[in-house]
């Protein structure tokens, strides 16, 4: 998967706003002003960090070693790094999707409701 492709299916995602926070090399993605995912612009090979649960987050870097990785500049309990080139997309997608829904599941419940409100 490459970096517009991972793009792509963060931006159709409900809530969510691409930002450049940290400069124009770090896309940023939020759901209601959360952040669930990075992108490094520029690195090669193409990398991305997931919030992930932490016992899930070890698993992942021990199944995928040297392509999962803790979180580059991140927590490293609760944030990964992956290799884009050398994960299935279906993972990726699957990783992307979970760090989606626990950044959803720690919203205040007035933001719930407006996230909820969108179509």
């Amino acid at each position: 998967m490459n970096i517009e492709a991972f793009r792509n299916y963060c931006i159709v995602k409900k809530g969510v706003t691409e930002e450049l926070p940290f400069g124009p090399d770090t896309l940023v993605f939020k759901v209601m002003g959360k952040m669930f995912a990075l992108c490094a612009l520029e690195r090669l090979p193409p990398q991305v960090n997931l919030k992930c649960d932490p016992e899930r987050a070890i698993e992942l870097r021990e199944e995928h070693d040297g392509f999962i990785i803790p979180g580059y500049h991140m927590s490293k309990t609760h944030w990964n790094t992956l290799y884009l080139d050398n994960l299935p997309p279906k993972l990726i997608i699957e990783l992307l999707d979970r760090s989606y829904d626990l950044v959803v599941a720690k919203l205040t419940q007035k933001l719930k409701t407006e996230l909820n409100a969108l179509r």
